[in-house]
């Protein structure tokens, strides 16, 4: 259990180390160089972040305070291994659920279920909602799940380890999309509530002249007579 939010940095680090343990096992644990490698990937990594080596060993000070990380004699370097599932209380599979959104942001049960393949083999979907289930039960809660957002079929997960989740802005392309879908939907209602009311008007003006018609001559009268 944590005792305090941790930094962009202390998360990125601490995922890096779970990941890497699980992808690349022959590295591991790792060196300051192949830990800071790992925290400036390109893929796979949401936000992509640019730390030196400074950066990276002041959040592994951090993390070691928590009792997250290890510092681990070598040979010739000094390297680091993680202490993830002890030091926040929770299982491997909840570890690498926690991983994967430190890495790559709020995501959906199935894309953590696919991202976390290498990490932990989830049976199915409903595997991993009880994980994040139980992680948002605890005290102190580790994971939200976020309200959908315009164009969102399945809501998303997002964790809790850094804080409140500071949600990515939506790309402009889809923002105008998803605008332009809701302002041409309230047109078309409005368009239609129009041409229905036309239509009943009509109705109503065909149906008045008929029965003009008919008084008129029952009463021996043109309807065109305007003589009082």
């Amino acid at each position: 259990m944590t005792a305090r939010p941790l930094s962009s940095a202390e998360a990125r680090v601490l995922a890096v180390l779970v990941e890497k343990q699980h992808t690349v096992p022959d590295s591991y644990p790792l060196s300051l160089n192949a830990l800071t490698l790992g925290c400036n990937q390109k893929t796979a990594r949401e936000p992509v972040m640019q730390l030196s080596e400074a950066d990276v060993l002041q959040a592994v000070n951090g993390l070691k305070e928590l009792s997250l990380v290890n510092e681990v004699s070598g040979n010739r370097v000094v390297r680091f291994d993680h202490n993830a599932a002890r030091g926040l209380g929770v299982p491997s599979q909840s570890v690498a659920l926690l991983t994967m959104l430190m890495l790559r942001g709020p995501q959906t049960s199935a894309e953590l279920r696919l991202h976390t393949e290498r990490l932990h083999r989830f049976a199915d979907l409903s595997s991993v909602e009880g994980f994040l289930e139980e992680l948002a039960a605890k005290t102190p809660v580790r994971v939200v799940k976020l309200p959908r957002g315009p164009g969102e079929r399945e809501p998303r997960w997002a964790h809790l380890l850094c804080g409140e989740p500071v949600m990515p802005a939506a790309a402009p392309g889809h923002t105008s999309a998803a605008m332009a879908d809701e302002t041409g939907a309230s047109w078309r209602q409005e368009l239609a509530a129009v041409k229905a009311e036309q239509q009943r008007l009509s109705d109503e003006l065909a149906t008045l002249r008929t029965l003009v018609k008919r008084l008129s001559a029952e009463l021996g009268l043109s309807p065109d007579d305007d003589t009082p």
